[in-house]
């Protein structure tokens, strides 16, 4: 897999793992599956393949298909709600090297936190065929591979995808200024500061795992997320707050001791704050580790 070519069609299947698994951990997983099974094709077999990247795109979507349908039961009994996994962007950090899969993945709108929740509404039908359709363009031709459906029945699967795309508000751009208004009053601890950026209707959403101390069930409301936030400042004395992108758009970092432990991505409307996430879950900081130079 040394190829140009071959670095090339792993990292357009990492792209699609992705953004079909929300974690890049599974995504590696599952691109590395499809090659382990292509390279234990028979000789002969592997000659009659007239497209080897069609192949691990159906053999991909295959294995993400059944690893969907599978994390419904896990995130049944998930501690806390679950979130994607979130991105960062390696050129912001130093000391890092362009080994980690992170690296790989395409920042766009695709990738940005509001639309993989979305995502997550999806039945596992519905969520690969409006991928592989309305983000990657794929003909549902080749759909109907993956999913074992015709190809009409894949057009109303994406159909039915892009309809709840459709309610779901259309994000407005990320702006860094309101972001760095956030990180200012927190680390001030300024309540009535982090009121006036937060939406009356704000909802913050966090993802421990079980693993740290977090809130189990979203906060609603701006005065409510607020003082939240301000307990969480007095209660984490030397914890340093970064302005990094997350997932492509403005976001911060909390690192303590040279350690990521917390990373919040954000949907703003006009000058106020609608969306916080926030991923603590050790297991879905990695990507954020620090990585050989």
């Amino acid at each position: 897999m040394g190829t140009v070519e071959d670095r090339a069609e792993r990292r357009r299947l990492l792209n699609v793992a992705y953004r079909l698994l929300g974690s890049v951990t599974e995504a590696e997983d599952a691109v590395q599956d499809a090659y382990t099974r292509w390279y234990g094709l028979p000789d002969g077999r592997r000659a009659e393949i007239v497209s080897s990247g069609a192949w691990l795109t159906t053999v991909t979507g295959r294995i993400c298909l059944d690893l969907l349908g599978s994390a419904r039961a896990r995130r049944e009994r998930y501690v806390g709600a679950w979130l994607p996994e979130p991105l960062p962007d390696r050129a912001e950090w130093d000391g890092t090297g362009d080994a980690d899969p992170a690296d790989l993945i395409v920042r766009d709108e695709s990738v940005a936190m509001a639309f993989l929740v979305v995502l997550e509404s999806m039945t596992p039908a519905e969520r690969v065929a409006f991928v592989l359709h309305d983000v990657f363009r794929y003909p549902f031709a080749e759909i109907a591979e993956v999913l074992g459906r015709t190809p009409t029945a894949c057009k109303q699967l994406a159909a039915s995808a892009r309809r709840r795309v459709s309610a779901a508000r259309a994000p407005a751009p990320v702006r860094a200024d309101v972001v760095r208004r956030v990180k200012e009053a927190w680390e001030s601890k300024d309540i009535a500061a982090l009121v006036g950026l937060l939406d009356p209707a704000a909802v913050m959403t966090a993802d421990g795992g079980g693993m740290v101390g977090t809130v189990l069930r979203p906060v609603e409301g701006g005065p409510r997320i607020a003082q939240y936030m301000a307990a969480i400042a007095d209660r984490a004395p030397g914890l340093e707050l970064l302005e990094r992108s997350v997932n492509g758009l403005p976001g911060l970092v909390a690192r303590r001791d040279g350690a990521v432990v917390t990373v919040a991505a954000f949907e703003i409307d006009g000058d106020r704050v609608t969306r916080i996430w926030v991923v603590r879950n050790p297991e879905k900081l990695r990507p954020w580790a620090p990585q050989p130079s």
